[in-house]
C-alpha cells in the first residue's frame, strides 16, 4: 500500500525537524538532564511540527537507550511507538472528542501506572477544541498528575486555551518554516524517491505551502504523480495558480492602465480553470513585493518571489508610485473579503480589475454626494472653530450666544457686535477662575468644565461644552457670582459673554440629516462632535 510523502517522512529525532532548533535544542537538554515538565504546550501554525516533536518527546523519554536527547530508534519502546502499538502513548483528537466525558475517560485511566515505559504520555492534538466543562475536568488532573504522567497539548489557536490550563504548561511556539529549508529538504527527499524536480519548482512549492512542510510534501505528491519530471509548470497545473507570466501581467495591465488586457487574461485563466480567490491572493502577494522594494530597495530578503522574478518586481517598482501599489492592495483585499461571499467569483475579480485599470471607472461619489461630502466638511470646520466666530456666522448663530453679565455691579459696557475677535487672547489661568467660582457657587459651577475663555480689553468671551450653561446663566445671580469669581482672581470686571462651542439644534439637526444621507452613499464621513 502507498504510503504518502508527508507520513513517510515524518521526522523520527528531533535532528530532522527543521526549522525548530530553539525548541528541540530545549527538549534534548531537559532530557537530557532529567528536568522534564509535566505538561507542555505546542503552539503554532499547520505542518510545523507540533505533533511529530510530541511523538519524538514522547519516545525520547522513555527510551531504554536514549542518547543526547535522541531516542535510539532501535529498542521495542521506538518500534512500538512508530507503529502506534505503545499503550503508554496515548494521542487523543480534541476535535472529535472533546467532550467532559472523554476527559473523564482520561482522568481514570491516568491513575493507573505505565504498562511498559517510565511515562504515561497523554498526546492531545488541537486541545482548544475542548468544551469548557471538558477543559474544566482536564484541569483538576493537570493541577497534581501522578509523578508517572505527562501531558502535552497541541493547538493552532492558543488563544482560544484557557489561562488556568496554559499557566500549567510549558509553552513552545513553533515558526513558521522558512521557505529555504522547505526547498532543500525538498530537494532531499525527491532525490531520495527518484523523483526529478528543479530547484525553481522545490522553490515555488515552498513558497505555496506558506511555511508548512505537511502542505509542501502533499503538494510535491501530487505533481509527482502529475509528472514525471516536476517544474514551474507542473507546479501551476497541480495547485491551480495562474503562473508568474499571468500574474505580472496583470499587474503590467493595472500600471499602464489596459483594461482589455486585464479581461483577456483572466477570461484566459478562468477558461483553465485557475481559481480566481488564488488568483487575487497572488496579486496581493506580487503587489506586496513590490510595495516592499519602493520602500526598501537594499533588503531584498523581506520579498517572497521566486530568485529570478525580483528583477521583474524592481522593473514594476520603478513604473508606479508607492501610493498606487497600496492603493492597489487595499482594493484587491476589499475584493478578496467580498469573494467569499459573491454568486460569481469572476464578475467581482473582473470588476475589481476594471476599476484599478481605468480611471474612468474608478469609484467616485456622485455630485450630490460631493456636495454633501462639502458641507459636511465645513460644519466640521465650524464645529472645530466654535470659539470664535465670524461676520457672517454672526446672525445665524446669535441664538447660541448669551450675555452672561447683564445687570451685573460695576460691569463696563462693551459693543460686542463691534468687537474684533481676530484680536482675543486666550487667559491662560482661566482654571482658577473655575476654582474660585466652584467655591463660591458649586451647584452650577460644573456647567463650565472644560470650557475656554479668551479676553480683550474689557470683554471676556466664554467657549463652553455644555449647552445646558447659557439657560444657567440667564439667571442674575449665577451671572453675579461668576463676575465675582472673574474679578477675584483678574483684578477686576469685565462685559461677559458665552457661546456653545456645539452648533444650535437646528443645526444639528440638519448636520445629522446630512450624516445619515453620507452614511447612506458610501462616502467618507466626519467624525460627530
Amino acid at each position: 500500500m502507498y504510503t504518502a510523502l508527508y507520513r513517510r517522512w515524518r521526522p523520527l529525532t528531533f535532528d530532522d525537524v527543521i526549522s525548530q532548533p530553539h525548541i528541540t535544542t530545549t527538549l534534548k537538554n531537559q532530557i537530557m538532564n532529567n528536568k522534564t515538565a509535566h505538561a507542555y504546550l505546542f503552539t503554532g501554525s499547520r505542518g510545523t511540527g507540533k505533533t511529530t516533536c510530541a511523538r519524538i518527546f514522547a519516545k525520547a523519554v522513555n527510551c531504554e537507550h536514549a542518547e543526547n536527547g535522541e531516542p535510539c530508534l532501535k529498542c521495542d519502546i521506538c518500534s512500538d511507538a512508530d507503529n502506534f502499538a505503545l499503550g503508554d502513548i496515548i494521542e487523543i483528537d480534541a476535535a472529535s472528542n472533546n467532550g467532559v466525558d472523554d476527559i473523564r475517560d482520561l482522568r481514570d485511566g491516568a491513575v493507573f501506572t505505565p504498562e511498559r515505559c517510565r511515562y504515561k504520555i497523554y498526546i492531545i492534538d488541537e486541545v482548544h477544541m475542548l468544551s469548557v466543562n471538558a477543559f474544566n475536568a482536564l484541569l483538576k488532573i493537570m493541577e497534581e498528575p501522578p509523578e508517572y504522567v505527562k501531558f502535552i497539548l497541541a493547538t493552532t489557536e492558543v488563544h482560544k486555551v484557557p489561562a488556568t490550563i496554559a499557566s500549567r504548561c510549558q509553552r513552545y511556539d513553533f515558526k513558521r518554516i522558512l521557505t529555504d529549508d522547505i526547498a532543500k529538504r525538498l530537494l532531499y527527499i525527491s532525490s531520495q524517491e527518484k523523483i526529478i524536480l528543479d530547484d525553481n519548482a522545490a522553490f515555488l512549492i515552498a513558497k505555496l505551502a506558506d511555511g508548512g512542510m505537511r502542505d509542501a510534501l502533499s503538494l510535491l505528491d501530487q505533481c509527482a504523480a502529475f509528472s514525471e519530471t516536476v517544474n514551474c509548470d507542473t507546479v501551476s497545473l497541480a495547485a491551480g495558480i495562474a503562473g508568474r507570466d499571468a500574474v505580472f501581467g496583470l499587474i503590467k495591465s493595472i500600471i499602464e492602465k489596459d483594461t482589455a488586457m486585464a479581461l483577456s487574461c483572466i477570461d484566459e485563466l478562468y477558461s483553465g480553470s485557475k481559481d480566481m480567490s488564488r488568483l487575487c491572493e497572488e496579486l496581493i502577494s506580487q503587489l506586496r513585493n513590490i510595495m516592499l522594494m519602493q520602500v526598501s530597495p537594499g533588503q531584498k530578503d523581506l520579498l517572497s518571489c521566486m530568485p529570478d522574478e525580483t528583477d521583474l518586481i524592481i522593473q514594476y517598482a520603478q513604473k508606479t508610485d508607492l501610493q498606487s501599489v497600496l492603493g492597489y492592495i487595499t482594493q484587491l483585499q476589499n475584493c478578496s473579503e467580498r469573494m467569499i461571499r459573491a454568486v460569481n467569483k469572476r464578475v467581482e475579480l473582473e470588476m475589481c480589475l476594471i476599476r484599478l485599470s481605468n480611471d474612468n471607472y474608478a469609484e467616485k461619489a456622485s455630485p450630490a454626494d460631493s456636495k454633501i461630502s462639502d458641507r459636511l466638511e465645513r460644519i466640521e470646520q465650524k464645529l472645530a472653530s466654535g470659539c470664535i466666530v465670524s461676520d457672517s456666522d454672526a446672525h445665524s448663530n446669535r441664538k447660541s450666544e448669551t450675555v452672561t453679565g447683564s445687570g451685573s455691579p460695576g460691569e463696563p459696557a462693551v459693543d460686542f457686535s463691534k468687537l474684533d475677535k481676530k484680536n482675543l487672547k486666550q487667559l491662560n489661568n482661566w482654571a482658577e477662575v473655575l476654582q474660585k467660582f466652584s467655591e463660591i457657587n458649586p451647584a452650577v459651577s460644573a456647567s463650565l468644565n472644560d470650557s475656554k475663555a479668551y479676553i480683550n480689553e474689557n470683554a471676556l468671551f466664554i467657549v463652553v461644552q455644555n449647552p445646558f450653561f447659557l439657560t444657567l446663566f440667564k439667571n442674575k445671580e449665577h451671572a453675579k457670582t461668576l463676575g465675582d469669581a472673574i474679578e477675584s482672581v483678574l483684578g477686576k470686571r469685565f462685559a461677559i459673554r458665552a457661546k456653545s462651542a456645539s452648533p444650535p439644534a437646528e443645526e444639528q439637526k440638519k448636520a445629522m440629516k446630512l450624516i445619515e444621507k453620507a452614511k447612506d452613499s458610501q462616502i467618507e464621513t466626519y467624525p460627530e462632535n
